[in-house]
């Protein structure tokens, strides 16, 4: 479900749940959460890289999962991994995500919480969530950290996909690479950000999270996404996956 390993001073984190699309279910949040904070407080780890095995980095919401819970508990969930997008940021650690394949739904606002983001020029990045009934429960303020009020928009109406190079950019990447190298690129940028006196890395990430309001964002988002999942367009969705909604 998640593989950590090392590489010099980097940690390298690796969802692996290929035969959900790497889907970020409960038992993989509360993992991943845990990891995190474990790694951080290693003094041994300079960095950290966030990855997912083929066929693509995250593919969101596990639908499946969240079919089985009532509206609220689907909140909850919900809420629970806008915590631990958020606490990325809270980190001492700079954490670089290496996107391959796809980035969707939840994979996309958590891959635009990392400090860095590595993308291949191919990859498919969509939120397809309003296309099926409901707005992004989480994630968004990072988003409009990356690029304009007016382009996260777009990307959250997410009529369309775009791809890497298109997501590099609008600012939703900060790397291109060539296919099957984004952890390569990856490694190469969390070695040089390892190098850095640790006190002042620690510090410049301190003093960016206290600039951003993402749990506020959240705070609305997640009521918002309630409120939506009580509506036809999204019970019809979630029927599909075999809730009772």
């Amino acid at each position: 479900m998640l593989h950590e390993s090392r590489d010099n001073r980097i940690a390298v984190l690796t969802i692996d749940r290929p035969n959900r699309r790497n889907a970020l279910g409960k038992e993989l949040v509360s993992a991943l959460g845990k990891v995190l904070q474990n790694v951080d407080s290693d003094d041994s780890i300079g960095a950290i890289i966030l990855t997912g095995t083929p066929p693509g980095f995250c593919a969101g919401s596990d639908l499946k999962e969240l079919s089985e819970l009532s509206i609220n508990d689907m909140r909850s969930h919900e809420e629970e991994t806008g915590l631990l997008a958020q606490s990325i940021g809270l980190l001492t650690k700079p954490v670089i995500a290496a996107v391959e394949g796809f980035a969707l739904g939840g994979g996309f606002v958590l891959a635009a919480a990392c400090d860095s983001v590595v993308t291949t020029e191919n990859c498919r990045w969509h939120l397809p969530e309003v296309t099926i009934g409901w707005i992004p429960p989480w994630g968004l303020e990072s988003l409009l950290s990356r690029c304009t009020l007016v382009v996260a928009r777009q990307l959250v109406w997410g009529a369309e996909p775009i791809n890497g190079s298109e997501a590099f950019r609008l600012g939703v990447a900060d790397y291109l690479a060539p296919e099957g190298d984004a952890v390569k690129k990856a490694t190469a940028i969390a070695h040089k950000l390892a190098s850095l006196p640790a006190q002042a890395v620690a510090a410049t990430k301190r003093y960016f999270a206290m600039t951003a309001d993402a749990g506020r964002g959240d705070s609305e988002a997640s009521k918002l996404f309630a409120e939506n999942c009580h509506q036809e367009t999204a019970k019809t969705t979630l029927r599909k996956y075999g809730a009772r909604v």
